[in-house]
């Protein structure tokens, strides 16, 4: 066996100084590398210029319980459209939902929400509200197609920042045009934020068509080939496929605050789904009830209009 190496032989390693290390890796921003010192310097120089707006909106996506199936998979594509929301537990939908969706927002940090309301089973409300001061909408939603029921060919990057397009009927009356602001808060996704991707891909179509609301969802595709390399500004050689969701907003009432509140708007248009229900029954009860009146005017026709007896009734029946 060797000899112990005796204590005082051992030698400390000395502590490696900052200096003869890799130097430091520059902040990585969109438009490039950026040096620290460029930064500080751009600091100091202007020290009393406006600090520069950062949108911090974060939506939280929530449901009601005993919710159906294809709208629980509607909102489920929302979330994976939106890099900036929050998921949260189902809520009971009660009178005194707007003051537990408020106490969950403000918990989760968020500064707005999108609530859907399932009731009796088959009727789908969306809430839109911006909290915890409002506005506050509600809409009826139609025509939902999820992106499993669809199966469309297109496709783009989760994460990715979209486009929002209006139709020009948003800019006609003053209920669209707050509308209008809402939606581009809440589907907006922040620049830089943290889940997304610095580029944008994809576009989010809002067209008006008969008082309603219409959702589409397209892929920017451009071709990828090296031969068939597309030109900055060429717009003509982009196309647009349709990835989904899809559905159609019926707007019912604007609020003043907070899931609640004053009422800014009412559509003058809506029929409840109850209203519409209640007159297909009444519809088929009208049936059973032509029928009844069609039997009793066959009888009152015999009875005013009797037949001759006739004389060659009985004379086989000896």
């Amino acid at each position: 066996m060797g000899k112990k190496r005796k204590h005082s032989e051992t030698q400390t390693a000395e502590p490696r100084k900052k200096d003869e290390g890799a130097p430091e890796r520059p902040k990585r921003t969109l438009m490039g590398w950026k040096d620290k010192d460029e930064v500080s310097q751009q600091t100091e120089s202007t020290p009393d210029s406006p600090q520069v707006f950062r949108n911090k909106e974060k939506v939280m996506v929530t449901c009601s319980r005993r919710i159906n199936y294809r709208y629980r998979h509607l909102m489920l594509n929302m979330v994976s459209l939106l890099p900036h929301c929050k998921k949260d537990n189902k809520v009971e939908s009660r009178s005194s939902k707007g003051a537990t969706l408020n106490e969950l927002i403000e918990l989760r940090g968020c500064s707005s929400a999108l609530f859907f309301e399932c009731r009796k089973h088959q009727d789908l409300y969306m809430w839109m509200a911006r909290c915890p001061n409002g506005p506050s909408v509600k809409f009826l939603v139609n025509a939902v197609h999820t992106m499993e029921e669809l199966k469309l060919t297109g496709n783009h990057l989760k994460g990715s920042r979209p486009l929002l397009t209006f139709s020009s009927n948003f800019e006609k009356d003053a209920h669209w045009k707050l509308l209008k602001e809402m939606i581009i808060q809440i589907f907006g996704t922040p620049k830089e934020h943290r889940k997304s991707k610095p580029y944008h891909d994809h576009v989010f179509v809002f067209s008006i068509v008969d008082d309603h609301i219409w959702f589409r969802n397209y892929q920017i595709s451009v071709p990828h080939n090296e031969s068939d390399k597309m030109v900055r500004g060429g717009l003509d050689k982009m196309t647009l496929v349709e990835v989904g969701p899809r559905f159609c907003l019926n707007p019912i009432k604007i609020f003043a605050g907070s899931f609640g509140g004053p009422t800014l708007y009412e559509n003058p248009f809506y029929v409840s789904p109850n209203q519409i229900r209640a007159l297909e029954k009444r519809k088929k009860a009208g049936k059973y009830a032509k029928k009844v009146k069609a039997k009793t005017r066959r009888k009152m026709h015999e009875q005013s209009n009797p037949l001759e007896p006739d004389e060659f009734a009985d004379m086989w029946r000896e």
